[in-house]
């Protein structure tokens, strides 16, 4: 059961990195070209493939009816990430999909 928790966060937190990353990215890119000459790019990359590796190691524990939506944790995440690097405001709204989020897949795991 540890195994499987460690799994799904590691799925999500990397796949919310890999976005904040490609979101650094896209806001220093001027052209195409200068966005492959981003490290910011490399490492969203990166950590997004992480991810996905997690994901499809989770698919062997997990069913994939179940393990697909418990991914929206990384929303989660991303609120969080948004909130500490970038200053974004943690409204109301997002406490309330928060809690729809946890809901959700607590009742998924059940």
């Amino acid at each position: 059961m540890i195994k499987i928790i460690l799994i799904i966060i590691a799925m999500t937190l990397f796949g919310a990195l890999g976005s904040f990353y490609l979101k650094k990215s896209a806001d220093s890119m001027t052209n195409i070209f200068s966005l492959l000459k981003d490290k910011n790019f490399y490492i969203g990359i990166i950590l997004f493939c992480l991810g996905a590796v997690f994901n499809i190691y989770g698919l062997r524990f997990v069913d994939y009816s179940i393990l697909f939506p418990i991914k929206s944790l990384a929303y989660i995440w991303t609120i969080i990430i948004a909130r500490i690097f970038l200053n974004e405001k943690l409204t109301r709204y997002k406490l309330a999909g928060i809690s729809l989020i946890l809901i959700g897949v607590i009742v998924l795991s059940i």
